[in-house]
């Protein structure tokens, strides 16, 4: 063969192999782009897993709180008069524990936020018998007077007012009550917790005397 024969297929050779390696690049790099955009997730999925990540942060708590009376209060002072707001806030968990907080402050909410760790720091305890409370007392605030009696099941909270939110985030389900006296709110309030402070359970009264709950029934 001569010089330029050789030349010529040393050429085309060079040609297919360039051309072998090109293509064959070319589809390693649609591979490893349908690799990547099968791999990386939608906008939607992303989204699903911040909102999953900021639901499992933020847990719902088990602490309620109601609102039951936000008042403007003025008070006199040397250059004049001084307004301020009072919130009264009904604090519970619907599981036996209840509170009231009640606060002043310049603005609404903070009054609000204020009752509210008021009312997180005078929790009581209430004993529950089934659905209802475990026999009839009577609670007193100032001139605010109220009477709680048992109830069966099925007749619900029979109350109003104040009264209500307590009995509510306290747990108790059925219940007949009336309000006499003061018709102020934060009393019937209070008037109500004095009463569910006051419950005792038959247990409790049975250990006390050291009878049995047979003998304290009968």
């Amino acid at each position: 063969m001569s010089e330029e024969k050789i030349e010529n297929v040393t050429e085309e050779v060079v040609e297919e192999t360039a051309e072998e390696v090109t293509e064959e690049k070319a589809e390693v790099e649609e591979d490893v782009t349908e690799e990547v955009v099968t791999k990386l997730p939608s906008k939607k999925q992303r989204n699903r897993k911040k909102n999953v990540e900021t639901q499992e942060a933020k847990p719902e708590s088990e602490w309620k709180e109601q609102v039951v009376q936000i008042s403007r209060v003025t008070k006199v002072v040397k250059g004049g008069k001084k307004l301020s707001f009072r919130a009264v806030v009904i604090v519970g968990n619907k599981k036996g524990q209840v509170g009231v907080g009640c606060a002043k402050a310049a603005e609404v909410i903070i009054a609000i936020q204020k009752a509210i760790a008021d009312g997180r720091k005078n929790l009581i305890t209430v004993p529950i018998f089934k659905t209802t409370i475990p026999h009839p007392i009577v609670g007193r605030s100032g001139a605010g007077k109220v009477m709680l009696r048992p109830a069966s099941q099925g007749t619900g909270i029979i109350a109003g007012g104040a009264v209500r939110p307590v009995l509510e985030l306290a747990g108790i389900e059925n219940i007949l009550t009336k309000s006499q006296g003061s018709k102020s709110p934060l009393n019937a309030a209070y008037a109500t917790m004095d009463a569910l402070k006051s419950l005792r359970m038959f247990s409790d009264v049975a250990k006390k005397r050291g009878l049995t709950m047979a003998e304290l029934l009968n």
